[in-house]
């Protein structure tokens, strides 16, 4: 069911109800000092925004990884060895006191 913001025009105040739209007409119709108020739709899935990767796509993600290292999917995804890690804490550090000049 959606949710609905109203205007009361007696008392001056907003306030949201849930209701189905046959709900809603009979509401605004018994309460004439009800004002509807016009606000952007609220849209629900049903899918979570924190979905979980298959482990099978984790490993064309980590090949894609290893062919192109420079990429964002390379970055993220791409086991480094103690080595690169450092050798990339150097980088930016160099990097960032170079452009600060």
């Amino acid at each position: 069911m959606p949710t609905y913001v109203f205007h009361d025009t007696e008392y001056n105040d907003e306030f949201e109800m849930v209701m189905k739209i046959a709900e809603r007409e009979e509401f605004l119709r018994e309460n004439p000092h009800i004002q509807p108020v016009i606000t952007a739709p609220n849209i629900v899935s049903g899918v979570s925004s924190s979905q979980r990767i298959p482990s099978g796509f984790n490993d064309v993600l980590s090949k894609v990884a290893e062919a192109h290292p420079n990429s964002t999917v390379g970055k993220r995804h791409k086991r480094k060895s103690i080595k690169e890690v450092r050798t990339d804490r150097i980088v930016k550090k160099y990097v960032d006191r170079v452009t600060k000049i």
